[in-house]
């Protein structure tokens, strides 16, 4: 009975200033519409329901905007407060600053490329520029958009790519004729003391300092979230007590030469391969350290006039072609896409919205490398869409590869022109455009890498990030 007192009390009240407001107003001369118009709008737009039910939107809207901070960050703040830090890795943590944590940059001959943390927690983007490999003429670029921590884009940066290269001089001495004793084992870059592995001599700004690498080492262990392990097996929630049956995997040998078409490489089919052979090692060691993380993964291959692209996730190229329009290079798995969910569906799964659409209403991308118990399901697969482009065709200017960090706050069409305006920068507008995506409000780490066109084929030393 009170209740409905007060409530009263409140509408009579409401009610009562909207009168003396109609009072003031009506001794106001107005033109004829201009009176109709206000007269409309107290009669209708200003009644207390009305209010009520506008505030109610705004609210639902906010929600709607802030819940895929929230859930996205959730994980990782959930293993920093529980995962404990050893003695030199909280030496380290201690000794930098948080401006040594915010940003990186590499610079080659004819590519760049820019990152920051961002918003977020932790930096869970890697990315790799690497110029004419072994002098062959062939360049390598990838950038890896991790989630629920760092362990699967450092794996895949770590290990796929150093294949890749492996295999990329091991193919084309087959292809010239020369005899390999003993197969490449490592990237010249990498051949640094083991103190230093963690950490990449780049050009740096006195503003920014290049933070530490993750740990490399892929058997360590990580707390993770049990409440996601136990949403994604209902038949036997897994927890750190039953860990799941980890069956070590058959190193499975393909023939050189069957890369080999015509005399020429088939990179569509060792990108493939590669890919899925790597995110079968992922799993395996993401399951012996009950690590759920996963990654995206987008890979682009350049060799005289072609480029290969293999993109797992929502990770995005852009190509500027000679007339300055936007030629993707990559599509976006998205769990909403018709060919996705058809796919999900099929095996067993569902997709739910959670601020985005989402895999079991948790992974807002329904391809990635890693994320391993969607990847037993079948939810999520690390299959990789293949484009294979033959530049004399477009003749561009510039190629731009991002995480969906950028592409949150802007068009292809957008970044294309933002780039175009600003290729004479030191770094081809990477940070410019890097930046702009964080002053619009992108919520996510975010890496951008440029690749110029403008002055004839790439070649220069190998560098990684």
């Amino acid at each position: 009975m009170e209740d409905e007192l007060e409530d009263r009390v409140v509408h009579q009240t409401y009610l009562s200033f909207m009168k003396v407001l109609s009072r003031f107003t009506s001794s106001v001369p107005f033109d004829a519409p201009v009176s109709y118009l206000w007269k409309m709008v107290r009669l209708y737009l200003l009644r207390s329901e009305v209010v009520v039910f506008t505030l109610g939107i705004l609210l639902f809207l906010m929600y709607l905007q802030t819940i895929e901070l929230w859930s996205r960050t959730l994980l990782s703040r959930l293993s920093q407060a529980m995962s404990p830090m050893g003695a030199v890795q909280r030496m380290k943590f201690m000794e930098g600053s948080e401006a040594d944590k915010q940003s990186w940059e590499l610079k080659g001959t004819l590519s760049a490329a820019y990152a920051i943390k961002g918003r977020r927690m932790h930096m869970e983007d890697r990315f790799i520029i690497n110029e004419n490999i072994n002098n062959t003429g062939i360049s390598l670029f990838a950038i890896f958009d991790g989630h629920g921590g760092e362990f699967a884009a450092n794996y895949a940066k770590d290990h796929l790519i150093q294949n890749l290269y492996n295999k990329i001089v091991e193919i084309n001495a087959f292809k010239d004729g020369k005899i390999l004793s003993t197969p490449p084992k490592e990237n010249p870059d990498d051949a640094k003391p083991k103190e230093q592995e963690n950490t990449i001599n780049i050009e740096r700004k006195t503003s920014f300092k290049k933070s530490i690498s993750a740990a490399d080492d892929t058997s360590r262990k990580e707390i993770t979230d049990p409440e996601i392990l136990a949403q994604l097996s209902k038949a036997r929630p897994i927890t750190r007590e039953v860990r799941p049956t980890v069956k070590p995997l058959k190193n499975i040998v393909i023939p050189i030469s069957s890369y080999l078409d015509k005399g020429k490489i088939n990179y569509g089919k060792l990108l493939t391969d590669e890919v899925l052979a790597a995110d079968r090692l992922l799993v395996e060691a993401a399951k012996r350290s009950m690590n759920v993380a996963g990654t995206t993964a987008l890979i682009a291959i350049m060799e005289n006039n072609h480029l290969i692209v293999a993109n797992v996730g929502d990770s995005r190229g852009v190509m500027c072609d000679s007339r300055g329009n936007a030629i993707p290079v990559s599509f976006d798995h998205k769990p909403q896409q018709v060919r996705e969910q058809k796919r999900i569906e099929a095996a067993g799964g569902y997709i739910a919205f959670n601020g985005v659409w989402r895999v079991a209403g948790i992974l807002a991308t329904s391809r990635a490398m890693g994320d391993y118990p969607l990847k037993d399901k079948k939810f999520v697969i690390a299959d990789p869409d293949i484009l294979t482009f033959n530049l004399d065709d477009h003749k561009p200017m510039f190629l731009v590869l991002a995480s969906d960090g950028l592409w949150d706050t802007f068009t292809n069409e957008e970044a294309i022109k933002f780039i175009k305006e600003r290729l004479d920068e030191p770094d081809f507008g990477a940070k410019s455009l890097t930046l702009q995506a964080y002053y619009r409000g992108s919520v996510d780490n975010i890496t951008v890498l440029v690749i110029n066109f403008t002055n004839d084929r790439i070649a220069t030393a190998s560098k990684t990030e």
